[in-house]
C-alpha cells in the first residue's frame, strides 16, 4: 500500500541479451512482467527488422488458428481454456506446431469438402425422387390427350411433315420465388407450344449448405419438336433449375424411385460415417488449439520485443533498454541470470542515466483498482507525484453520500455491492459478457463504501425512504407549550401545523443524540431549515477540500527539491484561500456557537457580512459577530489581494535570477556538476519540475537561453486560473446542497405519490393486503429505476466533478503516462 501515496522509483536499465539466449531472455521476462521495452529501432520499417520473417510465420498461424476456430464454433463446440500457464516455446517447436495444425486444417478441409459433396448428392437425390412422386405425369397426359383429340381431322393425311414428331418432357425443381418468372418466360418465349406444371413440395427439404429446411417448387414441362426443346434447357439453366430425367411409363417411374431411395439410404449412412470422423477430427483441434494458441500469442510477443532491440556492432548480442521498478531490479538480474546460464553465456542488465521522464508505476488490488481508476481517467499522474487516490477512498465516497444520504436507498446499494464482492470468485460471475454487468463488477469496492457512507448519512439526515425515524426522544417537547399557552380545541382544530418556541420553559430539552431530530419532519419550517442547514455543511466541506489539495501540493514542491515554490506559491494560495473562504467557514462556526435561541431573532446575517467585507463598508442594521470586525475583514481582505503580486511574480523573477546564477558560473564548474549528474543512478528522480520550469527550458541542461514571456505567461494562466477558481470552485461545492435537496424531496414525492395513496386505500386488512402488492412492487421498481439508478448516476458525476475540478487541479497535474510491462498475463487468461 506504499506505492499508493506516490508512484515506484523506475529506472532506466539496459540490458546485454547474447545472441543464442536473447529469446529465452525475453520469454521469461515475459512471464514476469516487470520491465516496459523501449522501441530503439523507431526508424526502422517494421518490414526490415531482424525477427520479421519469424512475426510473420506467427500471422500466419494464427490465421489457421482463425479457421480452426471457425470450424470449432461452427459446429456448436467450445474451446476449452489452456490448462495452466504454458511457457513461450523454443524456436525449434514451432515447426513441430506448424506441421500439427497444417495438418489438422487440411484434414478438416477434405472433411467438410467430403461431407459437403454428399449433402449435395444427398440433396440432388432427394429432389429427383420428389419430381417423380408429385404425379405431373397423369395430368399432362390427360392434357395431350384431350388436345389431340381436339385437333385431330377426320381423315388422316397420307403423309407430311410432322409426321415423325412425338411429345418430349422436362422434369425438374426450382425455387419457389423464381417459379412465377420461369412460368412466364417459358410461354413467351416457346410461344405457348409447350404444358407446363408447377407443384410446391409438401415437405421441405434440408439446404445443403445451410442446413435450414427449404421449399421446393417441382415442375414437368411437355413439348414438341428439337428447337423448343433446346429454348426450355437454356431458360431452365438460366434459373439455375435442377433438371432430372422423367419416365412416361409407370412401372419405370417406381423402379427409379426404389432405386434412388436406395442411394440415399446408402449416401446417408456414408454421410454419417463422414460427420462420424468429422467430430473426431474436431475433437482432435479441440485438445490441440487452445495450447497452440496461447503458446504461440506468446512467441509473437517475445519477437516483436525482440525487433525493439538493437544489435551489437559485433552481431553477438542484442542490446535492449527497459524501463524498471527500482525494487524488482533484483528479481530482473535472476530472471536473466537463470534464464542465460543454460546457453553459456549470462545477459548483463545496469542502470543508466536518462534525462527522459520514467513512466508512472503504481500497484493496485482489487480494492484500489477502482479508485485509481477514477483518478487515471482525469489524466495518468507524473513521475513520483503526489497520487490522489488514498484520499479518494474517502472523499469520494463520502461526498456522492452527502448528495445521496438516504438509509434505505443506501443500504440497497451497499447490499447490492456486497452481492458483488461476495461472489466476485465465481467463474460465471468474471467471465459475464454484458458490459453493463462488467461496468458495475468493475466497481463493485466502490459502490460498497458509497452505500455504507449514504447509510450514515442517512442516519445524520434522519431519512429513511424519505421517512424519519425516531431512535432516541425527541428533544421537543409539546406538553410545555401546550400547558403555556393554553390552547383551545377551536384553535387546535384551525391550526393543524403548531410552533414550537424553544424559549418557552420546557419546550427544547437539550440537542439530539445523532443527527437531525425527528420532529424537524413535521415541522413547517422544515425545508427552510435543511436548506440553511445543508448549504452551509457544503460551503465548509468545500473550503476544506480545496485546502486540503493545497496542502498536498506541499509534498510535491517538497519531494521535487523545489522549496521555494512553499514560500511563492503555497503560502500565497492558503493564504489567499483562508483568508477569503475560511474567513467565512470561521463566521458560519462562530455565528453557531455564540448566537442562541434568545437573540436568535436579532442575529447578524453573514451574508450582508461577507458581501460588505469586500466593499469595505458596514450596514447600520447589521451588527457586527465580534467586536473590531470591520478592522480584521479589511486586513484579511487586504492580506488575500497582497497575495496576488507574489503568485504571479514570485516564481518566475526566482527562475530568472537563478538561471542568471548558472550562467555566471565557470565552464570548469558547469561540467563538473554535469559529470556528477549523470554518474548518480537517480540522475533523473527529482529532475521533473513544475511546467513552468519545463517551459523555461531548465529541463536541458544544454539549453542555454531561458524564455521568460512563456514562463511568465504559465505562471500568469496559473494565478488566474487559482483566484477565479476559489470562488467558483466554492460555488460549486454548493451542489452537494442541491442535489441533496433534490434527492430528499423527490423520495418524498414518491412516497406521497404512491405509497401514501396506497395505504389509505384500503382500511380491511384483506383488501389492503390485496392492492398493497402491486402498489408496493410499482414503489420497488421506481425507487430502484429513478432514486437509486438515475439519482445515484447523477450524484456519482458530481462527486467526480468534485474531484477532477476543484480537488486535484490544486496539486495534481496528470501529464505522466502508465508502465506498460511486457508481460504474458493477457495470453494467460
Amino acid at each position: 500500500m506504499g506505492s499508493m501515496f506516490r508512484s515506484e522509483e523506475v529506472a532506466l536499465v539496459q540490458l546485454f541479451l547474447p545472441t543464442a539466449a536473447a529469446y529465452t531472455c525475453v520469454s521469461r521476462l515475459g512471464e514476469l512482467g516487470l520491465v516496459e521495452f523501449r522501441d530503439l529501432n523507431a526508424s526502422v520499417s517494421a518490414f526490415q527488422r531482424r525477427f520479421v520473417v519469424d512475426v510473420r510465420r506467427c500471422e500466419e498461424l494464427e490465421k489457421t488458428f482463425t479457421f480452426l476456430q471457425e470450424e470449432v464454433r461452427r459446429a456448436g463446440l467450445v474451446l476449452p481454456p489452456p490448462e495452466g500457464r504454458l511457457p513461450a516455446p523454443p524456436p525449434r517447436d514451432l515447426l513441430r506446431i506448424q506441421e500439427e495444425t497444417e495438418r489438422l486444417a487440411q484434414e478438416l478441409r477434405d472433411v467438410r469438402g467430403n461431407q459437403q459433396a454428399l449433402r449435395v448428392q444427398l440433396h440432388q437425390l432427394q429432389l429427383h425422387a420428389a419430381v417423380l412422386g408429385q404425379g405431373h405425369g397423369p395430368q399432362l397426359a390427360a392434357a395431350h390427350t384431350y388436345a389431340a383429340s381436339e385437333r385431330t381431322p377426320l381423315l388422316q393425311a397420307p403423309g407430311g411433315p410432322h409426321q415423325d414428331l412425338r411429345v418430349n418432357f422436362v422434369a425438374g425443381a426450382v425455387e419457389p420465388h423464381k417459379a412465377p418468372a420461369l412460368e412466364r418466360l417459358l410461354w413467351r418465349a416457346c410461344r405457348g407450344f409447350l404444358i407446363a406444371s408447377f407443384r410446391e413440395l409438401e415437405q421441405p427439404l434440408e439446404h445443403p449448405v445451410t442446413g435450414e429446411p427449404a421449399t421446393w417448387m417441382t415442375f414437368l414441362i411437355s413439348y414438341w419438336g428439337e428447337q423448343i426443346g433446346q429454348k426450355i434447357r437454356k431458360i431452365t439453366d438460366c434459373f439455375h433449375c435442377h433438371v432430372f430425367p422423367f419416365l412416361e411409363q409407370e412401372e419405370a417411374c417406381h423402379a427409379a424411385l426404389q432405386q434412388l431411395q436406395q442411394q440415399s439410404q446408402e449416401l446417408r449412412e456414408v454421410l454419417g460415417e463422414t460427420e462420424r470422423f468429422l467430430s473426431q477430427v474436431l475433437g482432435r483441434v479441440q485438445q490441440l488449439l487452445p495450447p497452440a494458441q496461447a503458446q504461440v500469442h506468446k512467441m509473437k510477443a517475445v519477437y516483436l520485443a525482440l525487433n525493439q532491440c538493437s544489435v551489437s556492432t559485433t552481431h553477438k548480442c542484442l542490446i535492449a533498454e527497459v524501463w524498471c521498478a527500482t525494487q524488482d531490479l533484483p528479481a530482473l538480474q535472476e530472471a536473466l541470470r537463470d534464464s542465460s546460464t543454460e546457453e553459456g553465456v549470462s545477459a548483463v542488465a545496469h542502470r543508466i542515466p536518462s534525462r527522459e521522464m520514467p513512466p508512472t508505476l503504481i500497484r493496485t488490488n482489487r480494492f484500489t483498482a477502482s479508485f485509481q481508476g477514477i483518478v487515471d481517467a482525469y489524466g495518468v499522474g507524473r513521475y513520483q507525484e503526489v497520487n490522489p487516490a488514498p484520499y479518494t477512498i474517502i472523499t469520494f465516497p463520502f461526498l456522492f453520500a452527502v448528495m445521496f444520504g438516504d438509509v434505505g436507498h443506501g443500504l440497497l446499494m451497499f447490499l447490492f455491492a456486497l452481492a458483488m464482492v461476495l461472489a466476485e470468485n465465481r467463474p460465471a460471475v468474471k467471465t459475464a459478457q454484458n458490459e453493463i454487468w462488467q461496468t458495475f463488477f468493475g466497481g463493485r469496492y466502490l459502490l460498497l463504501l458509497m452505500g455504507l457512507f449514504s447509510v450514515y448519512t442517512g442516519f445524520i439526515y434522519n431519512e429513511c425512504f424519505s421517512r424519519a425515524s425516531s431512535i432516541f426522544p425527541s428533544g421537543w417537547s409539546v406538553a410545555a407549550m401546550a400547558n403555556q399557552s393554553g390552547w383551545s380545541d377551536a384553535f387546535l382544530a384551525q391550526h393543524t401545523m403548531l410552533t414550537l418556541d424553544p424559549n418557552v420553559t420546557g419546550v427544547f430539552l437539550g440537542p439530539y443524540p445523532f443527527g437531525i431530530d425527528p420532529i424537524w419532519s413535521l415541522a413547517a419550517n422544515h425545508l427552510s431549515f435543511l436548506n440553511s442547514f445543508k448549504m452551509k455543511m457544503s460551503v465548509i466541506l468545500g473550503v476544506v477540500h480545496m485546502a486540503f489539495g493545497v496542502v498536498l501540493g506541499v509534498f510535491n514542491h517538497m519531494h521535487f527539491g523545489q522549496r521555494h515554490r512553499l514560500l511563492l506559491e503555497t503560502l500565497p494560495e492558503l493564504t489567499f484561500l483562508l483568508g477569503l473562504f475560511g474567513y467565512l467557514v470561521f463566521l458560519v462556526i462562530y455565528k453557531w456557537l455564540r448566537v442562541s435561541a434568545t437573540n436568535a431573532a436579532s442575529a447578524p446575517s453573514i451574508l450582508i457580512h461577507f458581501i460588505n467585507m469586500f466593499l469595505f463598508s458596514h450596514s447600520p442594521t447589521n451588527r457586527p459577530l465580534y467586536p473590531r470586525q470591520e478592522v480584521v475583514q479589511a486586513m484579511l481582505v487586504v492580506l488575500a489581494l497582497a497575495m496576488v503580486p507574489v503568485l504571479l511574480l514570485g516564481t518566475p523573477l526566482h527562475l530568472l535570477c537563478r538561471h542568471r546564477r548558472r550562467l555566471r558560473r565557470p565552464t570548469g564548474r558547469k561540467q563538473e556538476d554535469k559529470a556528477g549528474l549523470l554518474g548518480l543512478p537517480d540522475a533523473s528522480v527529482n529532475g521533473w519540475g513544475s511546467d513552468e520550469e519545463k517551459a523555461g527550458g531548465l529541463e536541458d541542461e544544454q539549453e542555454a537561453e531561458l524564455v521568460p514571456s512563456e514562463v511568465f505567461m504559465h505562471q500568469a494562466i496559473h494565478t488566474i486560473e487559482f483566484c477565479l477558481g476559489c470562488v467558483s470552485n466554492t460555488a460549486s461545492y454548493l451542489r452537494l446542497w442541491a442535489l441533496s435537496l433534490a434527492h430528499a424531496q423527490l423520495s418524498e414525492v414518491l412516497w406521497a405519490m404512491v405509497m401514501r395513496i396506497g395505504l389509505g386505500l384500503g382500511r380491511e386488512v384483506g383488501v389492503a393486503a390485496v392492492v398493497l402488492v402491486p402498489i408496493f412492487a410499482a414503489f420497488a421498481v421506481m425507487t430502484v429505476a429513478i432514486l437509486l439508478v438515475m439519482e445515484g448516476l447523477s450524484a456519482f458525476l458530481h462527486a467526480l466533478r468534485l474531484h477532477w475540478v476543484e480537488f486535484q487541479n490544486k496539486f495534481y497535474s496528470g501529464t505522466g503516462y502508465k508502465l506498460s510491462p511486457f508481460t504474458f498475463a493477457a495470453a494467460d487468461d
